[in-house]
């Protein structure tokens, strides 16, 4: 595969000409303070594994409207002590799988909380957490899930669990609540940038070629999926671009990305045809907090970094939490 998207100057430079919204902290103010009328009700159940170094719990907390939302939260074996917490967010179509694939950051000495993702867990991963709300007509996938309507919309549904899901990893008596950090990559970067505009107080954030960045140049750039669900939808329903393309502005990464407080450290594929390198560049473009840092494979699509992404976040990450 070629080059397709804008040259590594310019992607240094470029900025979103997506909008944001004037009522966008409002809306995601009132949106949090509903969720919070739920009690968090976070359980932790211990489970076997037959794993000799983590112990893992099967969690169930609330979320959005007060649904179960299930994870993982996985510790060092024998761990006594309060530990860094970092937060993890699963890519599109996938859930949180079975406990023995998460076994990196609890070997780096972190507490580690996966936050499975409702209504997805078919495409990949198995998930375990269900969306009991329903859409008007969508296409299939989830982006444009109640699209009309950007309070009826699916991401607005999986955000606010995500900001849950920092609340109940922080709420475990391991759990060093000033040492948190969230990481994802994918659809789960993209969730990280919204935990990163949402949540104030995290040490450190990790969006690894996020998704849900840009959507004004994402659903033009590309053809592949899931940004293509978009343009698929507006095929059949002529005429819903502004009102559609007004919606995805709550969701926007760059949107998050400049209400952020953490360092970050991002990632960019430059042969990306599914989160194109311009759309992470505006997010990381748009980051308010100074101390970012990207990671750039100029060779690789989507998969991006993988294992060198990986062993960068273990340079980079523990000392941001370990301080």
């Amino acid at each position: 595969m070629s080059l397709f998207d804008l040259p590594l100057d310019q992607l240094r430079a470029y900025r979103s000409s997506s909008i944001e919204p004037e009522d966008f902290d409002d809306f995601w103010a009132k949106t949090l303070d509903e969720a919070r009328t739920y009690d968090l009700d976070a359980r932790f159940e211990p489970v076997e594994t037959g794993l000799s170094t983590v112990q893992v719990y099967d969690v169930t907390f609330s979320g959005f409207g007060g649904h179960p939302v299930k994870g993982w939260f996985v510790v060092p074996a024998g761990a006594g002590g309060p530990l860094p917490v970092v937060v993890e967010f699963i890519g599109y179509g996938g859930g949180r799988g079975l406990p023995h694939t998460h076994l990196l950051w609890a070997s780096a000495g972190f507490a580690h909380f996966v936050m499975d993702t409702r209504g997805q867990g078919s495409g990949w991963a198995g998930g375990d957490t269900p969306d009991p709300v329903g859409s008007g007509p969508a296409f299939p996938g989830f982006m444009t899930r109640g699209v009309e309507d950007p309070y009826a919309y699916y991401y607005r549904r999986l955000f606010t669990d995500a900001v849950r899901a920092v609340e109940a990893a922080r709420s475990h008596p391991l759990a060093d609540a000033a040492r948190t950090a969230a990481v994802g990559v994918s659809q789960g970067g993209g969730i990280t940038l919204a935990v990163s505009g949402l949540v104030p107080d995290l040490l450190a954030v990790a969006p690894d070629v996020p998704f849900l960045c840009d959507f004004p140049r994402a659903t033009t750039i590309t053809d592949r999926q899931p940004y293509r669900e978009v343009g698929s939808y507006l095929k059949t329903h002529r005429g819903r671009r502004d009102q559609v393309m007004g919606t995805l502005a709550y969701f926007d990464g760059v949107h998050f990305a400049a209400r952020a407080t953490a360092p970050a450290l991002f990632s960019a594929a430059l042969e990306d045809l599914t989160c194109p390198p311009s759309t992470v560049f505006a997010a990381f473009n748009a980051y308010a907090h100074a101390d970012k840092e990207i990671e750039v494979y100029h060779h690789n699509d989507h998969e991006g970094g993988e294992a060198f992404q990986q062993a960068a976040q273990l340079r980079w990450l523990p000392a941001r939490l370990t301080a």
